[in-house]
């Protein structure tokens, strides 16, 4: 029954299962490509799962004692690491990728962290990282700030594939598609441009959601807040589709697909539980609909795997969701508060793990020039 719920996710709702983790020892020891045979058709990275992979390993060991040798920048290394594990992955999904028309298969790799806040840094960055990786089924990870929607705009602009990531309110969710289908529409003029070649996902965060929000119930202390914990995450995500539903349909979108686009799917992120008295596949059974990616931690895989529940559930109870959606601002909750807070916590997590790795590496390197 394992094989089969994570490949009826995909064949039977049109949900993709990804991995949301990568390390070196899944590509050396044929783990990452057992889990595609099982039916994970891609995979999500970030810099905390790097430096976690990195720092807790000697897997990386060997190849950094060879970048080490020299003088160079730390964080030339740092990529030579990231990228030997990021291509490995990429051989991995390519035959989805390939078996998909160019729909799945995807592998994630975020820009520089530090950037999150400068919108042509990330730009340039993003384009860099593409051009350097160069291949097909890869996706460059964007910030979805404010500060990074030009950059999202350009990327599209220019046909590249990218993954939004960082997403936790409706209404920076309406301008990332925005910006997508912006991005489309000057792509569409370039000539001999393939728009059916463009793919992307906009991230958006479910379980951190609820563990923000949960606090905030549990300080506001009422019968009516006290009710509504563990319903905000899954109840946003459900609106969010809807969102998603509306701005790919319609004129604008119509004229598009006549030209090959693909919408941008929605992409479940943070979706292991964080909240034990909730069960652990919550984020996973409540929003299985077509067109949306799901990425999974492995213990969220193998729970789903093993007892997860094949249901389309993301547009079912839609009334439900909207109550506890105006439910939570009539209990006294700021959700454009939550929003801010859990964009700031989210860049601040991103970049303490990124400069916690180039402090070790750097650490590292000094040592073994010096032995």
């Amino acid at each position: 029954m394992t094989m089969e719920r994570l490949q009826h996710l995909y064949h039977e709702f049109g949900q993709s299962p990804w991995l949301d983790n990568l390390k070196r020892g899944y590509i050396t020891s044929g783990q990452l490509q057992s889990l595609a045979a099982r039916g994970i058709r891609g995979l999500t990275s970030n810099p905390t799962i790097f430096q976690k992979a990195i720092q807790g390993s000697a897997e990386y060991d060997e190849q950094f004692r060879t970048l080490a040798v020299d003088d160079g920048p730390i964080i030339d290394d740092y990529w030579a690491l990231v990228l030997a594990d990021i291509n490995g992955a990429l051989d991995v999904f390519a035959p989805v990728y390939d078996e998909s028309a160019g729909r799945d298969g995807f592998v994630s790799v975020e820009v520089d962290p530090s950037l999150a806040l400068d919108g042509p840094g990330t730009e340039i960055a993003a384009r860099l990282l593409d051009e350097r990786i160069n291949r097909p089924n890869v996706m460059i990870k964007i910030p979805g700030t404010q500060e990074c929607l030009p950059a999202i705009e350009q990327m599209v602009s220019e046909g590249r594939n990218i993954n939004i990531t960082l997403i936790f309110s409706l209404d920076r969710y309406q301008k990332v598609m925005d910006a997508y289908l912006a991005g489309l529409e000057r792509y569409s003029k370039v000539v001999g441009a393939d728009l059916s070649g463009v793919s992307s996902v906009a991230s958006f965060f479910i379980s951190r959601v609820d563990t923000e929000i949960d606090q905030r119930l549990d300080t506001i202390g009422s019968p009516e807040a006290l009710a509504l914990r563990g319903k905000a995450a899954v109840a946003q995500g459900k609106l969010a589709y809807q969102l998603f539903q509306q701005a790919f349909s319609g004129p604008r979108w119509d004229a598009l697909a006549e030209r090959g686009a693909v919408v941008q799917r929605p992409l479940w992120a943070s979706t292991s539980v964080k909240n034990p008295a909730y069960p652990d596949t919550l984020y996973v059974d409540e929003l299985i609909g077509p067109d949306t990616v799901n990425t999974l931690p492995d213990a969220t895989i193998e729970a789903f795997a093993d007892h997860g529940r094949l249901a389309r559930r993301i547009d079912a109870d839609l009334d439900i969701a909207h109550a506890a959606w105006n439910g939570l601002t009539d209990a006294g909750i700021d959700l454009d508060d939550v929003a801010a807070k859990l964009e700031r916590d989210g860049v601040s997590s991103f970049q303490k793990s990124f400069d916690e790795l180039l402090g070790a590496l750097d650490a590292k390197a000094i040592e073994l020039r010096a032995s």
